[in-house]
């Protein structure tokens, strides 16, 4: 009988030198969640046969738990290594249906989708034309790899100052020559195609009191008549009383829309003796290439152009689950739902217990610190060597007894 016993003891400190060894292979592995080898006591009888007397039979492995505690987060130089402070799971897909993982290194693959180093692909809630996401339904992450589209300029903001004691030039207006108005000023517009060009507007002093004449060109091209302005007597805009001076459309290139421009003078004033220009920023935006990929924490994931715009591409989508020691266990640190999880809890970061989504960063195993184990490693081999000490001293008691007879 007690060699039934010692030998179980030797099974079950085996099994638990297994754990703790595999515990310690997996230091290095991103996302890795440590387990812990759990023993119940054997005994032939059971219940009300159960004798105060009764010598239990041994010890079998009744479960090996998984330790769910946080990993340290450690920052990479990768946009596309994700952690997750908190309780969340990245969801991720394959052929054979969902799974969830707290291993974030991720990659872009052909496709432009990101994907973990097993072609599983991160889901995200899309974006809607509202600037929301819909998070009734999952998508694959799929970074934008064509360029971003051109806006055609169509207002030109302007914050300046007009000197209040400009006189009208003595000459009629010729763009060519700088004594037939006051001021002029340059700036930047963008066709339907992206194309640059360059508008200047001249501000020539009318003889009526604080009145101006603003003609616009663009590449050297008249956008039509000029647009009048007018101050009151305090410097402010009189009129237009919208602020808009609206010119004609033009064709500045083959194959793009006409290029039809407003200057919205609305700060605009006339005071002093100096001409300033403290603002001219037009609208509209060039063609542009996906520069870098933003994920802040809300898992929202943002490509930025070089034209300074910006996509959403989507939310990352968190789970949670009612019991994470129910899930199922799967290789390369994926983890499926079981009867024993639940169903997921679908969420996103920053939300109730999910957690924070760090970009530039990865979760080390959590057995990262060896110590403990090492510890467990210690008790495993002891437990291993007393059990074994048992059959050699049985062993002994048995030579004895049958050397008895002779």
């Amino acid at each position: 009988m007690a060699f039934n016993i010692a030998l179980s003891g030797l099974n079950a400190a085996s099994k638990d030198l297994e754990v703790t060894a595999n515990n310690i292979a997996n230091t290095g592995t991103t996302g890795f969640k440590g387990s812990r080898a759990e023993f119940a006591e054997l005994f032939n009888a059971a219940g009300p046969n159960l004798s105060s007397s009764q010598v239990g039979s041994g010890v079998r492995l009744t479960n090996v738990a998984q330790q769910f505690k946080a990993g340290n987060i450690e920052t990479t130089n990768n946009s596309l290594d994700f952690a997750i402070s908190g309780d969340g799971f990245f969801t991720i897909r394959d052929a054979t249906g969902f799974s969830y993982t707290r291993a974030g290194a991720f990659r872009q693959d052909p496709n432009g989708y990101v994907t973990n180093a097993n072609g599983q692909r991160l889901q995200v809630y899309p974006p809607t034309n509202g600037g929301t996401f819909d998070t009734s339904t999952l998508a694959d992450l799929q970074l934008v790899t064509a360029q971003n589209a051109a806006q055609a300029s169509t207002k030109v903001a302007m914050a300046l100052n007009l000197p209040s004691n400009a006189t009208a030039p003595a000459n009629p207006f010729d763009p060519a020559d700088a004594l037939s108005y006051n001021q002029s000023t340059p700036f930047t517009v963008y066709d339907s195609l992206g194309a640059t060009h360059t508008g200047v507007v001249y501000f020539v002093k009318d003889a009526a009191a604080n009145t101006w004449n603003a003609h616009l060109y663009v590449d050297g091209v008249s956008a039509g008549a000029s647009q009048q302005i007018s101050f009151t007597s305090a410097g402010a805009l009189d009129t237009p009383a919208t602020g808009q001076l609206a010119f004609g459309a033009m064709t500045v290139s083959p194959g793009a829309d006409p290029l039809a421009l407003n200057l919205d003078m609305t700060k605009a004033t006339q005071f002093g003796n100096a001409y300033v220009a403290s603002a001219i920023n037009p609208d509209g935006y060039p063609t542009g290439i996906l520069s870098s990929i933003d994920i802040n924490s809300q898992g929202i994931v943002q490509a930025k152009f070089s034209n300074g715009e910006t996509t959403s591409l989507g939310q990352i989508a968190l789970a949670r689950f009612a019991n994470q020691q129910g899930l199922r266990q799967l290789d390369n640190t994926n983890w499926a739902a079981s009867y024993d999880s639940g169903v997921p809890v679908m969420g996103a970061a920053g939300t109730g217990m999910y957690g924070a989504v760090q970009s530039g960063a990865l979760e080390a195993s959590n057995t990262a610190d060896v110590t403990a184990d090492l510890v467990n490693l210690i008790k495993a081999q002891r437990n291993y060597q007393a059990n074994a000490q048992v059959i050699s001293a049985d062993d002994k008691l048995t030579q004895t007894v049958i050397n008895i007879g002779r």
